[in-house]
């Protein structure tokens, strides 16, 4: 099965293992992603202003590449999967964001929000199945305890995205138990841990980022896991109290028995 891929840019350097980790895996479970071509960053931020098209055009040539390469795009980072559907969905809801977007795209092919935009989690869920998932699993991370962290992007606006439910969410717990390992209920699992506001209030950055990391610690994680680089980020360099973090992607890739090294 192949499948239109949209890494985004952050993939292709600093968030190399979430890239890389979940080609390898998807296509340990018969899934190949297929980079779209000339892709250009999605911007990183929805821009909620409704006036505003031309931040919002890279996500849509990368929709409508999707769309020509079998109707859909995949992707594992946070925010492009937040700006990728809520560029579509605008489509479905806004007939005067349809018109403008199309003027602009005088000499490339219309789009009119055919294709459809998954997360690699959901498609885990919901066409791989966490079945096929467990079965491939040759090092079971049996006995960590793992917090998934879903932060802000990958939940809100649940309209929009579709993703799970925004107030509990439970597909990263559904994949922690399928390579084995014990999810950590805990209550900040889905709130921002301030990621945006690095650059500009590195205090409240930090508050919010050592609420996520306490909550996780409080509750018994070996270690969390997140899809978001920028969550990343926050979490491990504005948490003053330390717990490892890593990509969703590099311990599906462990439990697969691709990659060396155990869970810490």
């Amino acid at each position: 099965m192949k499948i239109a891929y949209y890494p985004g840019c952050t993939l292709k350097n600093r968030a190399r293992d979430l890239d890389r980790y979940a080609r390898e895996t998807a296509s340990a479970l018969g899934c190949e992603f297929e980079e779209i071509p000339l892709w250009q960053c999605c911007g990183g931020a929805y821009t909620s202003a409704k006036d505003e098209i031309a931040t919002k055009l890279a996500a849509v040539r990368a929709l409508a590449a999707g769309r020509d390469m079998g109707g859909r795009v995949v992707t594992v980072c946070s925010a492009c999967f937040n700006v990728l559907a809520q560029t579509n969905r605008e489509f479905l809801v806004n007939p005067d964001f349809d018109f403008k977007v199309n003027n602009y795209l005088k000499g490339d092919p219309a789009y009119h929000g055919e294709a459809s935009v998954v997360h690699y989690l959901t498609l885990l869920r919901d066409e791989i199945g966490f079945d096929a998932v467990k079965a491939r699993v040759t090092n079971p991370l049996k006995g960590k305890k793992i917090a998934a962290y879903y932060g802000c992007l990958l939940l809100r606006p649940s309209e929009a995205l579709a993703f799970d439910d925004p107030e509990d969410p439970s597909v990263m717990e559904d994949f922690i138990r399928a390579l084995g390992a014990e999810p950590v209920n805990y209550s900040m699992r889905n709130e921002c841990c301030g990621g945006y506001l690095t650059l500009e209030d590195r205090e409240a950055a930090k508050k919010r980022s050592n609420a996520v990391v306490r909550s996780a610690a409080e509750n018994g994680a070996d270690f969390m896991i997140t899809a978001c680089p920028l969550c990343m980020y926050n979490l491990t360099k504005n948490a003053d109290e330390k717990i490892p973090v890593r990509y969703f992607t590099d311990v599906l890739a462990e439990a697969f028995g691709l990659k060396e090294g155990a869970a810490e």
